[in-house]
């Protein structure tokens, strides 16, 4: 089981648009020496919506490479088509990724039987670990416990990522959901909470700017440790918010670079972030202590 502080990765660019091999091997450098648990490469943070299907299973495969098993690589394969998510997931086994991250299909609006069977589908179809993202607030379709506790009865989906921030859901899911099933946050702004109330760790988009503070609050809170957590926790908190101050992932895009991890790349439909924004991040990234 994975668990901790699982980082949603970005994924450099050069201010063309064009992938930036370079940045993303130091990126998966940087990770593992401050202690990252496991990366996502192409959550939907990572763009995957406006890379093309070869690119998203190249970004995957050079994560997987770059990582040399040092740390356990999540791929997000996930797709409002069934059969491009199964063909994603596909390439990410092949790829030699330790599990996949499927987000619930967006736009189409499918009902929980249509949720259930999609799922259900891609796991019969390809033998790879699989772990469910809800993001209701991104997909306009909420994947209720019961469905995902259905879900769970299927062996190879072994979690969810639930962004809901609705801390009820933690205990709703493990009283409907197979034992062992592993829970984890999609909401970093409750992610401590989340760990405190029995979850297995966050899948973050904090994690990319200040990933050690980000694991060791997560094992804290993991560990029953409150006290500690919370007061880790209060140094992240700015972050939590201000890494939405525009759609998400630009403040983080533009933070990473700031550190100089990568170019200030990003593609359309998405832009630079404004100059009116970067004084609120920078003071959210000096209260992390991460400039």
């Amino acid at each position: 089981m994975i668990q901790g502080s699982i980082v949603a990765l970005v994924t450099p660019m050069d201010e063309s648009g064009a992938l930036d091999r370079e940045s993303l091997k130091k990126l998966v450098e940087f990770h593992i020496e401050q202690e990252t648990d496991a990366i996502v490469a192409m959550d939907t943070k990572g763009e995957s919506a406006t890379l093309d299907p070869a690119e998203h299973c190249d970004v995957i495969r050079w994560v997987v490479d770059y990582a040399q098993g040092r740390i356990p690589i999540i791929a997000g394969t996930g797709a409002n088509s069934t059969t491009e998510a199964i063909a994603l997931t596909h390439s990410a086994k092949l790829a030699g990724a330790a599990a996949c991250l499927l987000v619930t299909p967006y736009y189409n609006k499918p009902t929980q039987e249509g949720l259930f069977l999609h799922h259900k589908t891609i796991a019969e179809a390809v033998d790879l670990p699989q772990i469910l993202y809800n993001v209701p607030s991104r997909t306009a379709c909420d994947m209720l416990p019961e469905t995902i506790a259905r879900l769970s009865d299927i062996k190879n989906i072994v979690g969810v990522k639930e962004a809901t921030g609705d801390l009820s859901r933690i205990q709703q899911l493990r009283d409907l959901c197979v034992e062992n099933f592993v829970l984890y946050s999609g909401d970093d702004a409750t992610s401590c909470e989340f760990c405190l109330s029995g979850g297995n760790g966050v899948i973050t988009v904090t994690g990319n700017v200040a990933p050690r503070l980000m694991h060791d609050m997560v094992m804290a809170a993991i560990a029953g440790n409150r006290e500690l957590a919370k007061k880790l926790d209060l140094k992240l908190i700015a972050l939590h918010q201000h890494l939405f101050v525009q759609s998400n992932p630009i403040p983080v895009k533009w933070a990473v670079a700031e550190m100089a991890l990568m170019q200030k790349g990003i593609r359309l439909p998405l832009t630079w972030l404004t100059e009116d924004c970067f004084e609120t991040v920078r003071a959210a990234m000096r209260q992390a202590e991460v400039i």
